[in-house]
């Protein structure tokens, strides 16, 4: 049962909502790792590894962008059954129509023009990618479900239900990477790699959306219907209004992902930095992940009272932690012995993913302020912030790929990760001004 809103907020209290959502994104952050090490082990793993983490991955996550905040919206907005209804029908609708734009990428010309023209992959690697993106059409429609029944999970105290669907998914991707992994040993299929990856993910998302679906029933049945939202009614307008700038945002941020790749694509060492995408971007995505858990916990805590002090001395502390654990791994051998040993990338591509990960240090920590200054903008409805400060993200991105694709600087994968660390600080440092009132709003009525 979740905690009435009239008790006041504690860091503990943060912590208790925290830690499943945490611990959930951190599971989600070992399928891509875990991707990598079987994907690696198998036939042609530059070619595979390279569709998958420079093509179909970010490619999937741009074209699921717009449903990325149901999360956060759903968190926020199901406050009665009238509202979950509501957001339910744009949830079907919106997942069904992102599906089919998946499809009609990966099967017509648009994937030779999109991938092969604009992003400037060729060969095989361009072939792998194209059947990696049939595999991988619903995860769109699984990824909708499942955030949206998430948040009403979140809202209404059911936090463990979360990550209790993720070892659902993560389970799924086990089994299909095994079955691959033993089927490798009978056939010799050069695209083995990036069938059993997108299947793996496919399987597993859809697994996961079918769970929380199930788990959220006696919510919707039981507690829904007597609970009274204190804000106007949820009308298409004021819906609109509130989350096509959050629908926006994930859209401009997951464009920075296939511009790396054609940045990259442009740099020098490209096939090779590639190919350490997924196993840099599984790495950093550990840590990363624990931050981008805090927004709906903010977003969930921050109406009741006590919550922003509650909820600005985790961040801080939480931030710091974090911090301190991944410096304390990258500058020691446990970095090359978990790309080289767990990732199974060969000792030239573990070496040079050792030392662009040092370019990420600062993401976690980032993640921190940025997830607690957007949940303060999304509960004042000031979601066009948000926005704003992923264009300034993106715009850092362009600027400095556009430097690196024009001069022989350093290795691509490593200079990449020094300009998506500067976009995250530029996109925290918008976060930061845009808030200033509502912190100031906040402080003063505690």
């Amino acid at each position: 049962m979740h905690q009435p809103k009239s008790q006041p907020v504690t860091t503990r209290d943060v912590g208790k909502t925290w830690v499943p959502l945490a611990l959930s994104w951190l599971m989600m952050g070992i399928e891509l790792p875990l991707l990598s090490a079987v994907v690696a082990r198998l036939a042609n793993p530059e070619v595979n590894l390279g569709a998958y983490g420079g093509v179909v991955f970010p490619l999937a996550l741009l074209i699921e962008a717009p449903i990325i905040m149901l999360l956060t919206a759903s968190t926020k907005l199901s406050r009665d059954l009238d509202s979950y209804k509501k957001l339910w029908r744009f949830m079907m609708l919106a997942g069904g129509g992102l599906s089919a734009l998946h499809l009609v990428v990966a099967i017509t010309p648009l994937f030779d023009w999109l991938v092969g023209g604009l992003l400037g992959v060729e060969g095989d690697i361009l072939e792998a990618s194209r059947l990696g993106m049939v595999i991988m059409t619903p995860w769109t429609w699984a990824i909708a479900h499942r955030r949206f029944n998430q948040g009403v999970l979140i809202r209404f105290g059911r936090s463990r239900a979360v990550t209790w669907g993720t070892l659902v998914r993560l389970a799924t991707d086990t089994a299909v990477l095994v079955t691959a992994y033993s089927l490798a040993k009978h056939i010799d299929l050069p695209k083995l790699g990036i069938i059993a990856a997108t299947a793996a993910v496919s399987a597993g998302v859809v697994a996961e959306a079918v769970y929380a679906a199930w788990i959220v029933r006696p919510v919707v049945r039981d507690v829904l219907p007597r609970e009274r939202s204190t804000e106007p009614p949820l009308d298409r307008k004021r819906f609109l209004s509130f989350y096509m700038p959050l629908a926006l945002s994930p859209l401009l941020g997951l464009a920075a992902q296939p511009i790396l790749t054609a940045g990259i694509s442009r740099m020098p060492l490209a096939l090779e930095s590639l190919a350490v995408l997924p196993a840099l971007n599984g790495f950093t995505f550990l840590f990363r992940s624990v931050s981008l858990a805090y927004l709906e916990v903010v977003v969930a805590l921050i109406e009741r009272p006590g919550g922003y002090a509650a909820l600005r001395r985790f961040a801080c502390w939480a931030a710091l932690g974090v911090f301190g654990l991944q410096l304390l791994i990258v500058a020691s051998p446990l970095a090359n012995n978990w790309f080289g040993t767990v990732s199974g990338l060969n000792a030239p591509l573990a070496k040079l993913a050792s030392q662009a990960v040092w370019a990420a240090l600062a993401l976690a920590t980032l993640g921190f302020g940025s997830s607690f200054f957007q949940g303060l903008l999304v509960h004042s409805h000031k979601t066009r912030s948000v926005t704003e400060s992923v264009m300034a993200f993106l715009m850092v991105i362009i600027a400095g790929l556009t430097v690196g694709a024009h001069g022989d600087w350093l290795a691509g994968a490593i200079f990449a990760y020094i300009v998506y660390s500067l976009g995250q600080a530029a996109q925290f440092g918008w976060l930061f001004i845009r808030s200033c009132a509502d912190r100031k709003a906040l402080g003063q009525a505690e």
